[in-house]
C-alpha cells in the first residue's frame, strides 16, 4: 500500500494496459493527418455544391428581340433631256484698253465721263488736245497743194508745147515725128510736177488726220475704269492717258475636268464669234444676298490643258452684262470680279436619275428600299457630281427611297425601316433666279 501523496505508475500498479501497448505516451496528430482531413472537408463541400447546382430548376430559353436598323432615305429624282454641266469664275471684261492721245499737245478739254466709272458710247469725244498748231499745220499743208497744182499745170503746159515744137520741127527736116526720148517733150518736169503734187496731198492728209486726233474718242461702248488726265496737262504723243472696258459683253474663264468637258458634245465646234455654234449657259451670281440669273454661251475653249490644274479653260460669254430686262428692273449688273456659277448644256440623255453624292457607294451602287423595308445594292452608273449631289444612270424609278445614312453591317435583302427626309427632290433643283429651294421635311 502507498502513503498518501505517492504517485504510482501505471506498471507500479500493476496495470497491465491494453494488448501490445509497451506503455510509451501517445504522440499528437501528424501535419499530413490534418491535410487529409482538410482535404476531405473541401471535398465533402464541393460535392454538396455540385450536387445542389445539378439540382437547379433550367431558366426558359428566351429568342432575343430582332433588331431592325433605322435608315434616311430621299427620294431619287428621274429626268430626261440635257444635263447641266457646271462650273464657275470670274466675271471679266471682255475687251479692255488703255488709250493714249496720239499727238503732243496741252489738254484744253476733257468729258465729264472721262473719270473712274463713268459711262460712254462708241466714238463719245473724250479728251482734246489743244488743235491750233495742227490747224496751222493743215492750213500750210493746204497751200502747198495748191502751188503743187499750179506746178503741175505749167509742167503739162510745157511738155504740150514741147512736143508740138518738135512735131513741127519733124515735119519740116522732113524726121521722124516720134520724139527721140522724153526729154524732148519734157516729160519728166511733167512727172516730177505730178509726183510733188500727189506728195503734197498726202501730207496735207496727214495734217488733217493729226488735227482729228487732237481729239481722243472711245473706241467702245464701255466704262471709265481709270482716267490719268486733266485739263491744261500737256500730253506728249503715245502718253496713257486712261483706261477703258467694255460694257456690251462680260467674259469668265470656267475651269474643267476632262471628264466635264467630256459631257459638252458641241464643245470643240465652238468658235469665237460664230454664233452657229454657240453653246447655251445659264449663269447666276449673287449681289446683296439674292442670287440673279444672266442668260450667256460658250464663246471658245482653249485647246490645252492648264498644266498646273489640269483643267480646260471654256470661255463663256455674257451679253449686255449691265442692261437690266424690262420684267426684272431692279437686277443689278454682272459685276466685273464677282464669282459667277456656270450651267452649260451638257449631252442628253433620254433618262437619268440625280440623287444625294453621298449615297453613292463604292462609286457605283446605291443602297435603295424595296417594298418599304428591303435594302436592295443598285449599280449604277455615274456620270457628273456638283456639289452635294450626284448624276446617275441605272434601273431607278422616280421616287425610289434612296439611303443616306451609314450602316456598320450591309447585306443584300436585309431588313431596313426607313425613314423620309424630304417630300421630293426639289433642293436639288435651281429656281428661275438661282436659288436652292428646301423641300418639306416628314
Amino acid at each position: 500500500m502507498m502513503e498518501h501523496g505517492t504517485r504510482q505508475t501505471p506498471h507500479e500498479a500493476g496495470d497491465t494496459g491494453a494488448p501490445g501497448d509497451t506503455g510509451a505516451p501517445v504522440a499528437p496528430p501528424t501535419f499530413m493527418k490534418r491535410l487529409v482531413q482538410g482535404a476531405i472537408v473541401i471535398g465533402v463541400g464541393v460535392f454538396g455544391f455540385a450536387l445542389l447546382f445539378g439540382m437547379r430548376a433550367e431558366p426558359a430559353e428566351v429568342e432575343p428581340p430582332r433588331v431592325i436598323p433605322t435608315v434616311s432615305t430621299v427620294p431619287a429624282r428621274v429626268t430626261q433631256g440635257a444635263i447641266k454641266v457646271r462650273g464657275g469664275g470670274t466675271v471679266r471684261p471682255s475687251a479692255e484698253v488703255t488709250i493714249a492721245s496720239q499727238v503732243g499737245g496741252r489738254v484744253i478739254w476733257t468729258s465729264a465721263a472721262l473719270v473712274s466709272g463713268g459711262r460712254f458710247v462708241e466714238n463719245e469725244p473724250l479728251l482734246r488736245v489743244d488743235p491750233a498748231d495742227y490747224e496751222n499745220a493743215v492750213e500750210a499743208a493746204e497751200a502747198d497743194v495748191a502751188q503743187r497744182e499750179v506746178a503741175l499745170l505749167e509742167a503739162e503746159e510745157n511738155a504740150r508745147l514741147a512736143l508740138d515744137e518738135w512735131r513741127r520741127l519733124a515735119a519740116r527736116e522732113n524726121l521722124d515725128p516720134t520724139p527721140p526720148n522724153a526729154l524732148v517733150t519734157r516729160q519728166p518736169q511733167l512727172d516730177a510736177a505730178a509726183a510733188a503734187l500727189r506728195s503734197a496731198r498726202a501730207r496735207l492728209e496727214d495734217a488733217r488726220l493729226a488735227l482729228e486726233r487732237t481729239w481722243i474718242r472711245a473706241p467702245f461702248n464701255g466704262i471709265v475704269r481709270e482716267e490719268t488726265v486733266d485739263p491744261g496737262q500737256f500730253v506728249a504723243a503715245g502718253q496713257a492717258v486712261g483706261r477703258l472696258y467694255a460694257t456690251d459683253a462680260v467674259e469668265i474663264v470656267v475651269p474643267l475636268s476632262d471628264n466635264e468637258a467630256a459631257l459638252i458634245e458641241r464643245l470643240w465646234n465652238a468658235r469665237a464669234g460664230d454664233a452657229a455654234t454657240r453653246i447655251p449657259v445659264e449663269i447666276v451670281s449673287e449681289y446683296g444676298g439674292v442670287e440673279y440669273a444672266w442668260s450667256g454661251y460658250v464663246d471658245r475653249a482653249e485647246a490645252a490643258l492648264d498644266e498646273q490644274t489640269r483643267t480646260v479653260d471654256v470661255v463663256v460669254t455674257v451679253p449686255e452684262p449691265f442692261t437690266a430686262p424690262e420684267d426684272e428692273p431692279r437686277r443689278p449688273p454682272l459685276l466685273l470680279g464677282s464669282y459667277a456659277t456656270v450651267d452649260i448644256e451638257g449631252t442628253s440623255f433620254e433618262e437619268y436619275a440625280v440623287v444625294p453624292a453621298a449615297a453613292v457607294r463604292d462609286g457605283d451602287v446605291l443602297w435603295t428600299v424595296a417594298d418599304d423595308t428591303l435594302l436592295v445594292m443598285t449599280p449604277v452608273e455615274p456620270i457628273q457630281e456638283v456639289d452635294d449631289e450626284a448624276v446617275v444612270l441605272g434601273p431607278i424609278p422616280d421616287g425610289t427611297p434612296v439611303i443616306v445614312s451609314m450602316l456598320l453591317f450591309v447585306t443584300e435583302g436585309m431588313t431596313v425601316r426607313p425613314v423620309q427626309l424630304l417630300e421630293s427632290a426639289e433642293p436639288w433643283e435651281r429656281g428661275a433666279n438661282g436659288d436652292e429651294r428646301e423641300g418639306d421635311g416628314s
